[in-house]
Formats: C-alpha cells, sequence, structure tokens
C-alpha cells in the first residue's frame, strides 16, 4: 500500500486510475465471452490497445439512433431527426447499421471512452465554480458538450442515457425533464460522473449527506432510477469512506457494508468460496451493465485485488462485458488506496496532460472554495 499524506493527493490518484482502467478495457469492451477476448488478443489485454475493427459481440446495430434502447418496429417514434448523426455523433452514425462493428471504432490505444469524458466534463464543471455542485450548469454543459460540431470526444457510441436524453430534448422538453427511463437505466455507467462530484464536495467540507443528495439531483438529469440511487448512496459513503485512508482492514469493512442492501451479496463470504473469476464474473453475476450485478462485481474485485492493483484491472477487462465502466468504478476505489498504477500508467494515456489539468484544477478550486 502507498501511504498519500493528504485527501487531495488520494483524490489525484483515484481519477488518475479511473481514466487508466477506462482506456485499457475499451479495445475489448462489451466482448461477452472472455473467449473472443483471447483471440483478438492472445493472452487477453495486458497494456492500453487500440479498438480492433471486428467486434464478435457488437449489437451496436441493434440499438436505436432515435431513443434509447433498441430499435423498434413502432414507427411513430421516429422523426425526421435522428440522435445518433444529427444530435450527437455527428461523424459517426454511418458505423452503426453494419454488423460486428466495434462500439469505439478507429479509438486508438489511450484514449477513453464518451463516459469518462463526460466524467471529464463533470471535473471541469465544479472547478470552473466557487460553489457547490449545480446541476443546472452541469446539465447545459452537457448539452453543449454532446452536441459540439465537431465532437469533443473521439467515441462511436453512446449508451442508451445519452440517447434517451437527447431524444427528449429535441422535443422541446427543459433538461431537467429530459430523462429516458429504459430496461437499462440501472446500470453501472450512471456512475461514472459520480466520483468527481463527491470528491469535489468532499474537499469543499461538505456533509455525506449532503452529498448524497446532490448525487441523486444529478443522476436525476440522466438515470431516474430508484434502485440505481440506492447504490449510489452507498457509493458515495463508501468514497468519504476512503477519502479518511483507513488501513487494509478499513478498506475492506467498508467494501463490505458497501455490499449489504444488495440482495444475497455477502463479499467478504464470496472470496471465501474461492471460486474462478471467471465463474463469479458470468455465473454467479451477469457481466453486463445492469448495477444489480456490476456493483458486486466490482466490490468483489476490489477486495480480492486490493494489494495488487493492476491486477485488478487487467482482470476486470479481460472478464468482458461492461468492462470499462466497472473499470472506472473499480480504479476510483483501488486509486484511493495506491498510487502504483497512476505512476505507471497514467502518463501513457492520450490525453494524460489535458485529464492532470482538469484534476488538478478541480482539486485546487474545491480545496480553496468558502463552504
Amino acid at each position: 500500500m502507498s501511504h498519500y499524506y493528504s485527501p487531495s493527493l488520494r483524490v489525484a490518484n483515484a481519477l488518475k486510475t479511473s481514466f487508466i482502467a477506462d482506456s485499457l478495457a475499451m479495445p475489448v469492451h462489451w466482448f461477452y465471452h472472455p473467449i473472443e477476448i483471447e483471440r483478438a488478443f492472445p493472452g487477453g489485454i495486458q497494456q492500453f490497445e487500440a479498438a480492433p475493427a471486428f467486434h464478435p459481440s457488437s449489437i451496436m446495430s441493434l440499438h436505436s439512433k432515435y431513443k434509447g434502447g433498441r430499435q423498434s418496429i413502432d414507427t411513430s417514434i421516429k422523426t425526421a431527426i435522428e440522435v445518433v448523426g444529427d444530435v450527437i455523433l455527428k461523424d459517426k452514425s454511418q458505423f452503426w447499421d453494419k454488423p460486428n462493428m466495434h462500439y469505439h471504432q478507429g479509438m486508438a490505444a489511450g484514449e477513453n471512452t464518451l463516459n469518462a469524458h463526460c466524467a471529464r466534463l463533470m471535473m471541469r464543471v465544479v472547478a470552473n465554480s466557487p460553489e457547490s455542485y449545480d446541476r443546472q450548469k452541469f446539465g447545459n454543459a452537457y448539452i453543449e458538450f454532446m452536441t459540439a460540431e465537431p465532437p469533443r470526444h473521439p467515441d462511436t457510441y453512446a449508451e442508451s442515457y445519452h440517447r434517451g436524453f437527447f431524444a427528449n430534448f429535441i422535443q422541446g422538453r427543459k433538461p431537467e425533464k429530459c430523462a429516458m427511463k429504459t430496461h437499462d437505466t440501472a446500470s453501472i455507467g450512471g456512475l461514472i460522473t459520480i466520483a468527481p462530484l463527491v470528491f469535489s464536495e468532499r474537499l469543499r467540507g461538505s456533509s455525506e449527506h449532503a452529498i448524497q443528495i446532490a448525487c441523486r439531483g444529478h443522476l436525476a438529469l440522466t438515470h431516474p432510477d430508484e434502485s440505481l440511487m440506492r447504490v449510489c448512496d452507498r457509493y458515495v459513503t463508501l468514497l468519504c469512506g476512503l477519502m479518511e485512508e483507513p488501513d487494509q482492514e478499513g478498506v475492506k469493512a467498508l467494501l463490505i457494508q458497501a455490499g449489504k442492501g444488495s440482495p444475497g451479496l455477502d463479499v467478504a463470504g464470496l472470496i471465501k468460496r474461492n471460486l474462478p473469476d471467471n465463474h463469479v464474473v458470468g455465473h454467479v453475476f451477469s457481466p453486463a451493465c445492469y448495477i444489480s450485478d456490476s456493483w458486486p462485481i466490482v466490490l468483489y474485485l476490489a477486495y480480492k485485488y486490493l494489494n495488487e492493483p493492476w491486477k485488478a484491472l487487467k482482470v476486470n477487462t479481460n472478464l468482458g462485458g461492461d468492462n470499462a465502466h466497472r473499470g472506472n468504478v473499480l480504479g476510483i476505489l483501488l486509486g484511493l488506496h495506491s498510487d502504483t498504477v497512476t505512476n505507471n500508467w497514467f502518463e501513457k494515456l492520450l490525453n494524460h496532460n489535458a485529464i492532470g489539468q482538469e484534476i488538478d484544477a478541480l482539486v485546487n478550486v474545491a480545496n480553496n472554495a468558502e463552504v
């Protein structure tokens, strides 16, 4: 374990590790069978890689370009405007209609996915304000970022929540009324922008309860789901606890506590069963995005590989499924405990200079803000 001597340093390492984890998983994001990862990358992912042209599990062609969720035979929902292509992802629509197209088509080794870019957006929003988090400011910044031309991110794919939001937005709804609930609203991707918000508010001196309320309000913009918000409450508690630099046993106790509330989840008991990771992820829990499975997986991997953070991120990556978004959250937890991944990998990220400046700005503004 590496000791950091201030919450600010731990926060910086946590955020840096989250971007590393996201980029590590990007080339095999949503590869649903580990054998497919092995075929594409013999020996598994061991470092940053570019997205391969062929994606064996891709169902991007089945997702709607008009709204959240899958394509519908009900043509009444279609308008003259395609959300994907006309409103967001303005240069990527053509890739959505082809089978086996990679979700992150053309992205280079060390690049980050769209949701990680949204975490960067959150960092910029909170760093540009001396006041506490303002949901309206984030909503306006989100709209500007997502609709920018040329695009301000390299990604090809946008999760349901992005498409649903903008399907409602182009109908003239106010930003705070644009959230669309679909079958996958309660997903791990909803937690990606939470950590920067928690860190900013906590460094400013806000109480855990006040941060939970702020995070629920933030989630309501894009992820209006109570089950996800309950997990978010526990995530906030976990992050606030980890910022206090507990010892190893203290970290494990926090991880166990964070799992309570998830039906049938006993993190320590699961570890004692000594099951193979590809049994835990694939049989006990689904590798898909749903928070009911992805949250337990994150806690399991964080607990099991607490002192081997780089191994944890590689294991998460090579288990497939929604590994990029799981990895982002896992990276936050591990980065609050250790700086080894950051020290070895952060400067290999394609945009590490800009990301590092945004992290520094968040920390500096939060530390200097008056509560």
